[in-house]
């Protein structure tokens, strides 16, 4: 592999975790979405790391659930859905939207929640 591409490569992959570390702690940033990025990533520019990332005690677990069947486990499921609708619940009695606002955030809510509770379950 071109060396400039495989720095690329491994620039993305470490922003990608960093992103996902804090979406670990950020409700409104993801975490599984970034790390999965960074193991493909890492796929291409280091197999060493991929294998870091696919075996880490905190994330590893998820990771290999996706990639291997494309499912999420039910306890990431409830967590993901109920912060979801925590936080929808937070933004209509402290931000005191309008109903076309409460609207256009429901239904960007509900799609990442629809994607969640459609996929398999471990």
């Amino acid at each position: 592999m071109n060396p400039a591409l495989r720095l690329l490569y491994l620039c993305l992959a470490w922003l990608m975790v960093g992103l996902g570390v804090i979406g670990a702690f950020l409700p409104i940033l993801p975490t599984t979405p970034f790390l999965l990025l960074a193991a493909g990533l890492f796929a291409r520019a280091s197999p060493r790391l991929e294998q870091w990332l696919l075996n880490h005690r905190v994330f590893g677990a998820s990771l290999r659930l996706w990639r291997e069947k494309g499912a999420i486990s039910r306890r990431a499921k409830t967590g993901a859905v109920s912060l979801m609708a925590a936080s929808f619940g937070l933004f209509l009695f402290f931000g005191n939207p309008s109903l076309s606002l409460a609207v256009i955030v429901a239904a960007a809510m509900a799609l990442p929640a629809v994607f969640i509770l459609t996929r398999p379950a471990e």
